[in-house]
């Protein structure tokens, strides 16, 4: 059995599907691209497709991580084409390696987000930052289906700060942007929650709802803050083997 391991994006429009919505518009996908997957045993067999910590639905992505398990081998750079040419736009298949380690949910540690806030003077949203950094807890609340839940976001928050430079984008209203790095904890800290911190902190309230896109996620380097790509070991187990295959084929004698 071979293993594939997938990033694909969630643009434009496609950022409002849920997940239940990717699942199936990807197991269309399979399908058209005849691709030989492995299925679960029992009753009702299923493709076998691990997806990895989805973004919430109404969020833009460009980091999203599935797997898939297939039967026959396959060259994972043609499958990703093929794939990606069956899945509507927005939806796209951009990288693709095949599975040489263990773990990828646990090398998804944290993510990196950017908030367009339209409407906002980035000076007033430069303060929210520095107040909401400067607090030891910022407690909000988030409805779940056990009830009205408080917790603290302040310590999932690895790094948030403004980023004047991308807002200089042709329109006649002031534009913040953020970029947000946070821990995947529990309960998950989200990029809305962190927005509900702002208010919470600075009275920071955007006139329309915030556009959210998932930049990266990966292994969280906690010395310098950043996010390493995840599919980075598998890359470097497949080079190595390849590697190993060369050197051994060069001595073997004609």
């Amino acid at each position: 059995m071979q293993r594939i391991r997938l990033r694909y994006t969630k643009r434009g429009r496609l950022r409002f599907t849920s997940h239940r919505d990717f699942q199936r518009a990807f197991e269309r996908a399979l399908r058209r691209a005849e691709v030989p997957m492995a299925y679960s045993a029992g009753f009702t067999p299923h493709p076998k497709v691990s997806y990895a910590n989805a973004a919430p639905t109404g969020t833009g992505s460009e980091a999203e991580y599935l797997e898939i398990a297939l039967t026959q081998a396959r060259d994972p750079e043609k499958l990703r084409l093929l794939l990606d040419e069956s899945m509507p736009a927005g939806l796209d298949v951009v990288d693709a390696v095949e599975a040489r380690t263990s773990g990828l949910a646990d090398r998804l540690t944290a993510s990196v987000w950017e908030l367009r806030l339209d409407g906002v003077d980035p000076a007033e949203a430069g303060r929210a930052v520095a107040a909401f950094n400067a607090a030891e807890a910022v407690e909000v609340q988030r409805t779940t289906k056990n009830g009205l839940r408080t917790f603290d976001a302040r310590p999932a928050v690895v790094q948030l700060e403004t980023h004047s430079e991308l807002a200089d984008r042709p329109t006649d209203q002031p534009c913040a942007i953020l970029r947000l790095v946070v821990r995947h904890v529990t309960p998950a800290v989200r990029p809305d929650d962190v927005l509900s911190g702002l208010r919470a902190v600075a009275d920071l309230a955007p006139p329309v709802p915030a556009a959210v896109t998932r930049l990266a996620q990966g292994l969280l380097d906690e010395e310098t803050g950043t996010v390493t790509d995840p599919l980075a070991p598998d890359r470097e187990a497949v080079e190595a083997r390849s590697t190993a295959e060369a050197t051994a084929a060069a001595k073997t004698p004609a």
